[in-house]
């Protein structure tokens, strides 16, 4: 194992209407003037935006409003986003959404107090400091919520890029599994796909003697075995839902990933795909993923053989390594056609 530092203060408050309380969140981590970003119109049609709104009220704390996140968010509305911050004289985020809104909403904070583009941190200028954000989550997806990073498109050419710092992590993320209930199952199905991909990249190692992570990644990947096709054929069980949106979490504030390398080709790889044609981030990752592992299989073999006994249940071949690798691969490729993801991109 890699030595490491690992440094994760986000405060997550879980369960039923906890949204309610928000307001106290953002009291208690220092906010008085809130930028609520959010995207299209399902979090006012479900009145979670007014939910929100009346727990800021209750605190007697500002706000002021920015919609129109969409998936892969624009760099157009994070200009605008901080623009309006500095004029408003905002002091917290809040995004109210899923991974692109709390993307977006990390995005804002950074660029806010900073004299420069925000884009020089989406080109490797490592994020010191931000407003505090917080979240309210409505998809298990991009691990976001608890996560340093973030993702946004420049629209200027259509570049998807990456930046990362601690001072980006939400300071509290608001986890009611409810409030994923009514999302479509292909939403649904793209979330527990970028949940797996998160895993599986950090399983890609050539660090050795990582057992306690190897076992942490390998019970949430049988977690979401598990739960997601029960969740497409039960959308409101509430205990399925709470299990995906905490395995989310798990997913990507890298618990999982400390003390060892990683790969996340499969993930740059699909950026670029999903930047040029706009494509449903999980659904990308489905057709990728098992392209990239049976691409590189051959590096380390056994590492991919290990994932089809431990995950999928394959009967090691100690003969002939590379069949059970290879098993392992399909049967991660026929889960995601299971579950509603697409088999290749035409």
């Amino acid at each position: 194992m890699e030595n490491f530092d690992f440094y994760s203060p986000t405060e997550f408050v879980f369960g039923k209407d906890r949204e309610n309380e928000t307001g106290k969140y953002v009291k208690k981590h220092g906010g008085s003037k809130v930028l609520i970003h959010y995207g299209g119109g399902s979090v006012k049609r479900s009145g979670l935006l007014e939910r929100v709104q009346a727990s800021l009220d209750q605190e007697k704390i500002e706000y002021v409003l920015l919609g129109g996140v969409k998936p892969n968010p624009r760099s157009g509305l994070v200009y605008e986003g901080i623009e309006i911050c500095k004029t408003e004289k905002v002091d917290f985020i809040l995004a109210v959404g899923g991974g692109s809104t709390i993307d977006s909403a990390k995005a804002i904070a950074a660029g806010t107090v900073y004299d420069g583009d925000f884009w020089d941190f989406y080109m490797g200028k490592r994020i010191e400091k931000a407003l505090p954000v917080g979240t309210v989550l409505t998809i298990a997806a991009a691990g976001s919520e608890g996560s340093p990073d973030s993702v946004i498109t420049k629209e200027e050419g259509m570049f998807k890029r990456g930046a990362s710092g601690d001072a980006i992590r939400p300071k509290f993320s608001i986890l009611n599994p409810a409030l994923t209930q009514t999302l479509p199952p292909f939403q649904t199905a793209a979330g527990i796909t970028d949940i797996m991909a998160h895993l599986y990249e950090r399983y890609l190692t050539n660090t050795k003697e990582v057992e306690v992570t190897d076992r942490l990644i390998e019970g949430l990947l049988l977690t979401m075995i598990h739960e997601g096709p029960r969740v497409i054929a039960d959308p409101d069980n509430y205990e399925v839902r709470a299990n995906i949106m905490w395995a989310g979490m798990m997913a990507h504030n890298n618990s999982c990933g400390v003390g060892r390398s990683q790969d996340w080709n499969s993930h740059n790889i699909e950026h670029e795909l999903s930047a040029l044609y706009d494509c449903a981030h999980g659904a990308g990752l489905a057709v990728t993923l098992p392209a990239v592992f049976t691409y590189v299989m051959d590096h380390d073999v056994m590492r991919f053989a290990k994932a089809a006994v431990r995950v999928w249940g394959c009967e090691m071949d100690f003969d002939h390594p590379e069949v059970t690798a290879k098993e392992g691969i399909e049967r991660l490729r026929r889960f995601f056609i299971s579950i509603g993801m697409p088999k290749n991109f035409e």
